[in-house]
């Protein structure tokens, strides 16, 4: 069976719902389908931001919002001049999902539902006549003359303009290696730190902010940094294990990490700080109270890491007691062994490489009429909504190459 396409799209995701849409809004008369391998579209969607589906971030200007991208970075400073967090959100509330700005700037549906977006795409799609055909595993992918042949596990399609949508998916980019394209190889991007230490030994659940350094590179960040069942995570980790992805899998992630609890405090300043806490609270027990805005466990933690007795008084620090604990504050060391997935959002850095895409209309350069959209590209971002973004902005411009009239 043979069915035949003005645009077909592989992958039912964020990005091939985002891109069917705006095609058919764009021109009504082109007929459409989005292929899907899996039973179900949009899980990824459904699970994203902890079931709430954290849509984009609210960082308006492109010059800034494309900073949170460790790879993609120079490639979408022009698109996100064309479609923006704004813009996304613009969209979003003329499509009736109402979006909200959280105290950290990540922007999810004031129904805190990913099904409202997920809701909307269905909608949306079923309005357009769009197809969605799921259970459809692209087996190979050929090129004629002037339309593209795609053979499935279920039939073949042809279409005038072929979009990949597909994120992360191996077969997809063998595929396309096949007929040229290069692939940069797939490593894990957002992920936690595995570490054993007494130090942070039943402490889970306590975050502090601290800046953490991968000893012998340049590879540092800051953020809150939370303490969990198997080591570290928080904002300031996984944007380190981001912007670390390629170095930390050649460390086969086993590296020394540092951590300045104090977030950019020198060590310098550090000890002159302590000894005046020791001048002005002499009698005081060390190990009680943190002078700092730490938690008071993690606090006791650094103090009996530094040598310092349980029940030492400040006035009986010795110097080099002192110069262990401002150690222990800006520049403790932690082994790192292994990592673990960050919750169920499984971000990897890879993909085609971007010096092969058009960015003014996300086309093949080694191909006419194969447009790509999403994190299929060697483009990834920290999280907070970023991924997404990149998603949106990549449908947007290949609906408006293609469609334009």
């Amino acid at each position: 069976m043979n069915s035949k396409y003005d645009i077909l799209i592989v992958g039912g995701g964020a990005a091939g719902f985002f891109t069917a849409i705006n095609c058919v809004e764009r021109n009504p008369k082109l007929k459409v389908a989005i292929l899907e391998r899996g039973k179900e579209v949009l899980s990824k969607v459904r699970i994203s931001g902890g079931g709430r589906c954290n849509v984009t971030h609210a960082c308006f200007v492109p010059n800034d919002l494309v900073k949170f991208y460790p790879r993609g970075e120079k490639e979408l400073r022009g698109p996100f001049h064309q479609f923006c967090s704004g813009d996304t959100i613009e969209w979003f509330e003329k499509h009736g999902v109402a979006l909200k700005i959280e105290e950290d700037g990540r922007m999810f549906p004031v129904s805190d539902s990913s099904q409202s977006i997920i809701d909307c795409f269905l909608t949306a799609t079923n309005q357009l006549g769009i197809d969605i055909l799921t259970g459809q595993s692209v087996q190979s992918l050929y090129k004629a003359t002037d339309y593209w042949k795609v053979d499935t596990n279920q039939e073949t399609f042809t279409c005038q303009k072929l979009i990949l949508t597909t994120g992360s998916n191996p077969k997809i980019w063998e595929l396309l290696e096949s007929i040229g394209h290069s692939i940069v190889p797939a490593v894990p991007s957002l992920f936690t730190f595995n570490i054993t230490d007494k130090r942070i030994k039943d402490l889970m659940g306590l975050s502090a902010f601290a800046t953490v350094k991968v000893k012998n590179t340049n590879l540092v960040a800051s953020g809150p940094l939370l303490i969990t069942h198997w080591g570290m995570s928080g904002p300031g980790v996984l944007r380190l294990s981001a912007w670390g992805a390629r170095i930390l899998a050649e460390k086969k992630y086993q590296f020394a990490l540092q951590v300045n609890w104090l977030n950019d405090q020198l060590l310098e300043e550090t000890i002159t700080q302590l000894k005046e806490i020791k001048l002005e609270q002499a009698k005081k027990t060390v190990a009680k109270k943190a002078p700092y805005a730490l938690p008071n466990r993690l606090w006791e933690n650094l103090v009996l890491a530094s040598s310092i007795d349980a029940d030492a008084k400040w006035a009986d620090l010795t110097k080099i007691q002192l110069l262990n604990l401002a150690q222990q504050l800006t520049e403790g060391t932690f082994q790192v062994n292994g990592k673990s997935t960050f919750k169920d959002e499984f971000v990897t850095a890879g993909g085609i490489d971007l010096k092969e895409v058009n960015f003014k209309t996300m086309e093949s350069k080694m191909h006419n009429n194969l447009y790509f959209a999403g994190e299929i590209l060697n483009i990834d971002a920290i999280t907070g909504g970023f991924n997404f973004q990149n998603a949106w902005t990549g449908g947007y411009i290949v609906a408006q190459a293609i469609t334009e009239i």
